[in-house]
């Protein structure tokens, strides 16, 4: 009888030559001339020749066996060419819940030095909305509920209506699920802020714990393979 808790067995290097091929359908990989295609059978084809790269690469550094915990960007497009492209509207009605509980707007209310760090990292970012958006993003202290206006959560969905790229939508909504801030999300689709540095400020409360209490080698790697799915997001915003 099979282990339920035991990992499935991942399947082996099957192919030997990796390329890109642009045709009509857009950039495809190919593996040894043949296309490959998505969990559910839709031709792994992508609008950007940079992202198709980056997908054979993927391919490419497999070895004996095929492991997508390793190959996020293909992840990524998997999930576009799956899912989102076929209901923009489900991914937009998604992410607008984010409006109501982005990470921004709980704040610690003590010890002073997380507040403080909280209000540098996270202020600007209220700032910013209030200037672009006209709107305005309400706070509070500890874990209660922060009641966003309605003309905040309005002006937020109508920002995401403007996105009709399933591509750059996929990619704000990992963001966004990856850090718990639509509006950190927003900020690196705008080019208002870097991925790395947005890494950082959506990761002030742990690096705060971090500070004080340390951080395990399994919590390491976790973060790690997060990170390398946010710049697989970034890479689809630069396009």
């Amino acid at each position: 009888m099979s282990n339920p808790l035991q990992k499935p067995e991942l399947p082996k290097r099957f192919y030997q030559g990796v390329a890109v091929e642009e045709t009509a359908a857009g950039f495809e990989i190919r593996l040894d001339g043949r296309p490959v295609r998505t969990p559910i059978r839709t031709l792994l084809a992508v609008p950007d020749r940079v992202i198709a790269e980056a997908i054979a690469a993927e391919w490419e550094r497999q070895e004996t066996h095929i492991d997508p915990s390793t190959m996020p960007v293909t992840r990524l497009a998997n999930t576009v060419l799956d899912g989102v492209a076929n209901d923009l509207g489900a991914t937009r009605d998604d992410l607008a819940r984010y409006a109501e509980t982005d990470l921004i707007a709980y704040r610690a209310d003590e010890p002073e030095r997380l507040v403080a760090r909280q209000a540098e990292a996270w202020d600007p970012l209220i700032a910013w909305v209030e200037a672009r958006f006209g709107a305005r993003v309400r706070t509070g202290a500890g874990v209660m509920h922060v009641a966003q206006e309605p003309a905040t959560i309005e002006a937020l969905r109508a920002r995401l209506a403007e996105e009709n790229d399933p591509f750059r939508l996929a990619a704000i909504h990992q963001m966004t699920t990856l850090t718990g801030s639509l509006i950190i999300a927003l900020a690196v689709a705008e080019g208002r802020l870097g991925s790395d540095e947005a890494w950082r400020l959506a990761h002030v409360d742990e690096d705060w714990n971090i500070s004080l209490w340390g951080e395990d080698e399994e919590a390491q790697a976790r973060r790690a393979s997060r990170l390398t799915d946010m710049r697989a997001a970034d890479l689809f915003l630069r396009r």
